[in-house]
């Protein structure tokens, strides 16, 4: 698990193509990895990572196929800069929102608009991630939590603070870049509780939950 609080920006050290997949090594930038062991995870632009070298400039972890065709980590080349966030612990800060470094889907940046020192970005997401994006909750955006200023059917707003941009890939953004998309984890799990609660309304009525309370079942 992650906070969307990125801890630095690294770079594509190489892909190497390995069997049908890649093994990516990452430099690793000011993250500090004196705490990182092999195994551990990394969120590289939102995605999590296990670590399988610490070669000292950086790390190297193997990317499936699966996770090259959802994200956007296929697109990286030799040189592309990449939000690093080491897993958190239980004395982490928990200054973003709750994220699991498993992409939803790719957004598009269909609009970015300088105001004053902050920059406004219009993203794209996947109609069917539209329903999962709320005004005022959080998203995450290449590894990043944020706030969801305004929505338009499945495009959302972000306004995007001065620091965020000098510290995150964000401020390269231009239109038509594209974006690893996460959504908010309470909105899923509640989903599938109200899901589960329909269910259970069209069943016929007889649910172990009716036998337990009424002395059936222990």
């Amino acid at each position: 698990m992650f906070t969307g609080i990125i801890e630095a920006v690294g770079s594509i050290k190489a892909l190497e193509p390995r069997g049908g997949d890649v093994r990516l090594h990452i430099r690793s930038g000011k993250l500090d990895l004196s705490d990182v062991a092999l195994g551990d995870s990394i969120a590289t632009n939102g995605v999590c990572l296990t670590v399988i070298e610490l070669p000292g400039d950086g790390y190297a972890a193997d990317v499936s196929l699966e996770t090259l065709s959802l994200t956007t980590l296929g697109t990286l080349r030799s040189g592309s800069p990449v939000n690093l966030e080491k897993a958190l612990t239980l004395q982490t800060r928990l200054g973003g929102h709750m994220v699991s470094g498993h992409v939803d889907g790719l957004g598009n940046v269909v609009e970015r608009v300088d105001s004053a020192r902050s920059v406004k970005f219009i993203i794209e997401a996947p109609q069917a991630l539209a329903k999962y994006i709320v005004h005022k909750g959080s998203i995450t955006v290449d590894g990043i939590s944020l706030t969801v200023n305004a929505i338009n059917n499945n495009r959302f707003e972000l306004n995007i603070v001065p620091h965020t941009v000098q510290e995150t890939v964000i401020g390269q953004y231009q239109v038509g870049t594209k974006v690893n998309l996460e959504v908010d984890l309470i909105v899923r799990y509640l989903e599938r509780l109200l899901w589960g609660a329909e269910q259970e309304k069209q069943s016929n009525g007889i649910t172990e939950r009716l036998l337990t309370e009424n002395g059936f079942m222990k």
